[in-house]
């Protein structure tokens, strides 16, 4: 497998004379003042894994999957700009899914653009992810942070095996429900997001249902984010800083109303016009189990913590990551992990990019025992990741 790996890596690196060739833009058509873009992107990884009494149950060695993404726009000569965004996931296998389990429709949204900022209305993220500062990475699709794809299924489930415990540490609780967002002009590199989420909905319009009828259900989910990005003559620095917090309906005698919140940092140092060294990191804390809002808990404990750098040169990327995190609430088993990773990328043209890395995740728990009966796990994969972009939404 590792052979196939390397052979593979080397054909697609041996591409960059097509490249421009390979270059594909979003289709777009307009009538009067009206703008629709259609674009979207797809992604896929041939993996070795390698876990504990012979791996995954059923020896998964590739995974993938595709999004589709469709916006219409009018600009008026006001300055004003009216958008209607949406993104669906057509395509995708259990090792390979996005932010929101995996769900058909992602995101479905009106956007208001005017001199005074933007107002968000429908089925978005909220600003604690989308002005998150996370560190930098090779490739966030694979990312030890918050990934869309994984390379280990546990055997006793046929599940991914980070479904145990997966390290996010975006402020994301608010997921994409539907939600009222505003973001404030970047003035003096900052800016300021805020949303109201009423509750767990995902049917567009907020206030249209009260989400699922489950315990501890979260509503009146208010979200803000302050980020701060700014270019010195000799670097730049990006930080953030976001909290959540939501009412716990229908609580239980441990349930409890959501809080979240998290903070992160970058600094890009450029070095002459082809190197560019960039270092940072995050950290966040709820009071939910394993980052999951509905076990918002007086007991419950979770906290992640992300760092990472890379070093690039011209389209060479080269990177390493560090996780950690630990969760516990009471009556469950009190899980840890920490991941470690190198990747290597190289950016073939402005829709394609090809990913080589390895990464080792560690579990441990305090009672009970995973699958081979310990209560420590490690498990490592080689990999190479492919993604094709074709930006369509304006995100």
């Amino acid at each position: 497998m590792k052979a196939l790996l390397l052979a593979t890596a080397a054909a697609v690196m041996a591409v960059p004379a097509l490249a421009d060739d390979l270059t594909v833009s979003p289709w777009t058509g307009s009538y009067d003042n009206l703008t629709a873009t259609i674009g979207g992107e797809a992604h896929g990884a041939v993996f070795g894994p390698w876990l504990p009494k012979g791996g995954p149950a059923d020896q998964r060695w590739a995974s993938g999957a595709a999004d589709l993404s469709l916006k219409l726009q009018r600009d008026y000569d006001s300055g004003l700009t009216l958008a209607l965004k949406s993104s669906f996931e057509v395509l995708r296998d259990r090792l390979s899914y996005d932010n929101y389990g995996g769900n058909l429709v992602q995101k479905v949204y009106a956007v208001a653009q005017t001199g005074l900022g933007s107002l968000e209305f429908g089925m978005t993220d909220g600003p604690g992810y989308v002005l998150s500062v996370t560190g930098p990475v090779v490739d966030e699709y694979v990312s030890l942070d918050n990934p869309n794809t994984t390379f280990f299924i546990d055997p006793s489930t046929g599940r991914p095996f980070i479904e145990a415990f997966n390290l996010e540490t975006e402020v994301e609780s608010s997921l994409n429900y539907a939600k009222f967002s505003y973001y404030t002009p970047r003035l003096f590199g900052i800016q300021i997001g805020v949303s109201y989420t009423p509750s767990e909905g995902r049917e567009v319009i907020p206030f249209l249902n009260n989400g699922p009828h489950a315990p501890n259900r979260q509503k009146s989910i208010w979200e803000t984010a302050v980020s701060y990005s700014q270019q010195f003559e000799d670097f730049s620095l990006g930080f953030y800083g976001s909290a959540a917090f939501g009412h716990g309906d229908g609580k239980g005698a441990n349930d409890a109303g959501l809080t979240d919140w998290g903070i992160g940092s970058e600094i890009d140092v450029p070095f002459g016009e082809e190197w560019k060294l960039a270092v940072g990191g995050s950290y966040r804390h709820t009071n939910t189990y394993g980052f999951e809002i509905y076990e918002a808990q007086n007991s419950a404990d979770t906290e992640g913590a992300h760092l990472s750098t890379t070093l690039a040169w011209n389209d060479w990327t080269l990177g390493g990551e560090y996780s950690s995190g630990t969760t516990r609430t009471l009556g469950e088993p009190k899980l840890g992990v920490r991941g470690f990773g190198v990747a290597a990328g190289y950016r073939i043209n402005e829709n394609l990019q090809a990913t080589l890395g390895w990464q080792e995740l560690h579990y441990t728990r305090d009672t009970g025992t995973f699958y081979d009966g310990s209560q420590r796990i490690a498990m490592n994969a080689l990999f190479l990741h492919l993604t094709f972009k074709v930006p369509g939404s304006g995100d």
